[in-house]
């Protein structure tokens, strides 16, 4: 099958996964907006943050790794679990420590219990068995739709019956740690090979050193994607930060969606044509016009019924969020059109591209995120994404004409 069927294939299947995805969180939303304030999301909202920043901070790279490598899996399997597992308690232990500071830094004692809770998700995720990722490997696009498709539901179901039992921002939590357990049983059940716990000293080192690249452009991308929320929540508080994080939900539903599904799939479809520059050149801009078209149409939708869109998702007493969900969509459609072009580096093992062209938009942000929060509030927050995101844009034009004419 060629690479533009195979590719069509693949996008069909995590497009109908992403929608399915969204379409359940936004539901699980709407649900939940009607039972919990904004400062309830807020709190479960630092709880992501922090979860999130330590997941990433230690991230190995062990599924890019795998998706790279063209030896079979079971060479690497063993290595790849032993690494997981102990970050997995790595993350689990500083969320632990953490999760006291981390409440008074942002004023919200009721934040501490929550985070308890939270550190036990990596401490069960690590667990999950490495070879899941064969399914886009071997761009089985249809099985991984079946095994993600499965949790997504159950995480709804979990944290509606939670939340509406409770009351309580608390019940989200709850529910990514039925799906943590769940994930794990599943991993071990139906798919193979299996890892064991054999420690090889060498093998770990290749997964970590080939990886460190992967991590430094993770912690560089978590900052540039939520340093904005610390900031919100740091100087506005948490009702604010309630209304930001789900504008920017709203706004992604769409439009960054669309381009994560082109990533996910393209970079194992562009490793196999990774030697044929002609046919990779042509894959990649086909898949950037296509890209560019579907986000833009979603984000002019997004703008024009910015306020339908909330009232209908969130309610009525969310529509202060209804200006700055307009900016996180302009910021959303450049951000899935610049973005285009990472999957492409990382299937020519070039991380090092991806770590440069997000640390300047990192830069972009944080230099300008302060000023811009004080003078206009939330829009400020994403007046400074569409900053960073620009900025970064000529740096990732440069690469982009250095790999296609470099012999």
């Amino acid at each position: 099958m060629g690479y533009f069927k195979s590719t069509l294939r693949g996008v069909s299947w995590m497009a109908a996964l992403r929608f399915l995805n969204r379409s359940l969180g936004t539901l699980r939303i709407a649900i939940l907006a009607r039972l919990l304030t904004p400062s309830q999301f807020g709190v479960f909202g630092i709880g992501l943050l922090v979860l999130g920043f330590l997941e990433i901070a230690t991230e190995t790279g062990i599924n890019v790794f795998l998706i790279q490598e063209r030896a079979r899996l079971e060479k690497y399997i063993n290595s790849a679990y032993i690494v997981s597992i102990f970050r997995g308690f790595l993350i689990s232990f500083s969320i632990f420590i953490l999760a006291a500071p981390i409440s008074t830094f942002f004023n919200t004692p009721e934040a501490y219990s929550l985070l308890i809770l939270t550190s036990f998700i990596p401490l069960i995720r690590g667990f999950v068995n490495p070879a899941v990722v064969k399914f886009q490997k071997n761009l089985e696009f249809n099985k991984e739709f079946i095994k993600e498709s499965f949790l997504f539901i159950l995480e709804t179901v979990v944290a509606i019956v939670v939340g509406v039992a409770t009351r309580n921002e608390k019940s989200l939590i709850v529910a990514m740690l039925v799906v943590a357990i769940v994930e794990v049983a599943i991993s071990f059940l139906f798919i193979k090979p299996r890892p064991k716990l054999k420690f090889e000293r060498e093998l770990i080192q290749k997964v970590i050193n080939r990886g460190k690249w992967v991590t430094g452009s993770g912690i560089l991308d978590y900052i540039f994607t939520h340093f904005d929320d610390v900031v919100v929540g740091k100087i506005l508080g948490p009702f604010y930060l309630g209304l930001y994080q789900n504008a920017y939900k709203i706004s992604s539903l769409l439009v960054i969606e669309t381009e994560r599904v082109f990533n996910k799939v393209t970079f194992p479809v562009y490793i196999t044509i990774s030697a044929d520059k002609k046919r990779l050149s042509a894959a990649f801009f086909k898949t950037t016009a296509v890209i560019s078209l579907g986000v833009i149409v979603l984000g002019l939708i997004l703008i024009v019924f910015s306020e339908e869109i909330i009232l209908l998702v969130l309610g009525e007493p969310w529509l202060e969020a209804k200006e700055v969900l307009k900016v996180l969509t302009i910021f959303g459609v450049l951000r899935a059109i610049s973005n285009s072009t990472f999957s492409l580096f990382l299937a020519q093992k070039k991380q090092e591209l991806v770590v440069l062209i997000t640390f300047v938009s990192t830069l972009g942000l944080v230099l300008t995120i302060f000023p811009l929060v004080q003078k206009y509030a939330l829009l400020g927050a994403a007046y400074s994404t569409i900053i960073g995101t620009l900025v970064s844009l000529p740096l990732s034009v440069y690469f982009l004409r250095k790999v296609f004419t470099k012999k």
